[in-house]
């Protein structure tokens, strides 16, 4: 028998001074996307923002549904309308923030599972990390190198 150990670094931020101008512009980006999340029934609004290589910033908000869980997160949203419409642009970074209607947000909060195995796959894809910023409503913001801190033992294509 063997033991593994697998750790996760990242680094911290304490708030939104703290973050280098072009992550706070993301993460500003994201929080007005936010506002404009349709979340009636979790009352629970994420907002990301994504650097693409080209230089576009694509902004996404979750999306409810009646028929859970037809809705989408956040991220997805905005990492799929990246892939629809620059197929061949890399994502460099992403901003993401969550705020709920029923009390405030002070930890960080990261993807959730399905997004995480959907950033996976563009970290894959284009074989470049993608750097991760999450922050709650206020409060400190973790920034990840890359989505292998976030979900270090991938399942990707290679086991297929």
């Amino acid at each position: 028998m063997k033991e593994i150990n697998i750790t996760s670094s990242f680094t911290i931020f304490d708030n939104l001074n703290e973050l280098p101008a072009d992550i706070q512009d993301l993460m500003t980006q994201a929080v007005e996307i936010r506002k404009k999340a349709y979340a009636p029934y979790s009352k629970f609004k994420v907002g990301a923002a994504l650097l693409l290589d080209n230089g576009k910033i694509i902004l996404g908000s979750n999306q409810e549904n009646a028929a859970y869980p037809s809705g989408l997160c956040a991220e997805r949203t905005a990492i799929f309308y990246a892939g629809s419409t620059y197929p061949e642009a890399k994502i460099l970074k992403m901003a993401i923030t969550a705020a709920s209607d029923t009390n405030q947000t002070t930890a960080p909060i990261p993807p959730c599972g399905s997004c995480r195995q959907s950033i996976a796959e563009y970290e894959i894809k284009q074989d470049t990390p993608i750097e991760i910023y999450f922050m709650g409503e206020i409060g400190e913001i973790y920034k990840s190198s890359s989505l292998k801190n976030l979900l270090p033992l991938m399942f990707d294509k290679k086991f297929l």
